[in-house]
């Protein structure tokens, strides 16, 4: 097992949008926040020999760090074919032991039921977006449909949110911890050149 720092380092080649679309809040995952997402759910047991499916996979970060630990099997769903086109090519880049099946499809509508205990990683959109609220909703009705496990990324403040949706749906919050995400001007409507905001990771067991 490569270190959380090795994991970073690794994922740092992995290429962004290169137009990214504001509605659907296509931002690059920083690789330092997916290398810990996917080294804390390598600890818990939730990735090696095990199926992990990233929902709206973007260019394949998470996907990408979860196949550089030893899955059976990764899938990466995004459902512009852009940024799956760049994610091909960061998986040579990459060039992790475990090969990633690249979807294109609607990740709300997730056309699969994995065999086996599956893991499911994402970067939801946050719902930022006039006219998007609670875009990560239908994610995450889509991991509680397909996964054991799921980890997710989400707006700070979004805990008893997403520890009622996991009630509702019969899953349980069992972890969350705070990160941080760096969001650069790409987008009219940015007015800094870069921002910082807080961010919230959640690990829920759907039953």
């Amino acid at each position: 097992m490569s270190t959380k720092s090795g994991l970073a380092q690794r994922l740092a080649i992995v290429a962004g949008f290169e137009n990214p679309s504001a509605s659907l809040e296509q931002y690059r995952t920083p690789p330092e926040l997916a290398a810990h997402l996917v080294h804390r759910a390598d600890l818990q047991g939730d990735i090696e020999d095990r199926t992990v499916v990233d929902l709206g996979c973007g260019t394949g970060m998470l996907a990408l760090g979860a196949a550089l630990r030893g899955p059976t099997r990764v899938v990466g769903i995004d459902v512009d074919p852009a940024p799956l086109a760049t994610a091909t090519e960061n998986e040579r880049k990459v060039a992790s032991a475990s090969a990633v099946d690249w979807l294109r499809a609607d990740a709300t509508r997730a056309p699969l039921c994995p065999d086996g205990p599956t893991t499911v990683v994402m970067n939801p959109p946050f719902g930022a977006q006039a006219g998007n609220e609670h875009a990560d909703r239908a994610f995450l009705e889509t991991a509680a449909d397909i996964a054991d496990v799921s980890y997710s990324i989400h707006n700070e403040n979004s805990d008893a949110f997403v520890e009622a949706f996991a009630a509702d749906e019969g899953g349980e919050v069992t972890h969350a911890f705070r990160a941080t995400f760096e969001l650069p001007n790409q987008f009219d409507h940015h007015t800094e050149d870069a921002r910082t905001i807080d961010a919230e990771v959640f690990r829920i067991e759907w039953r």
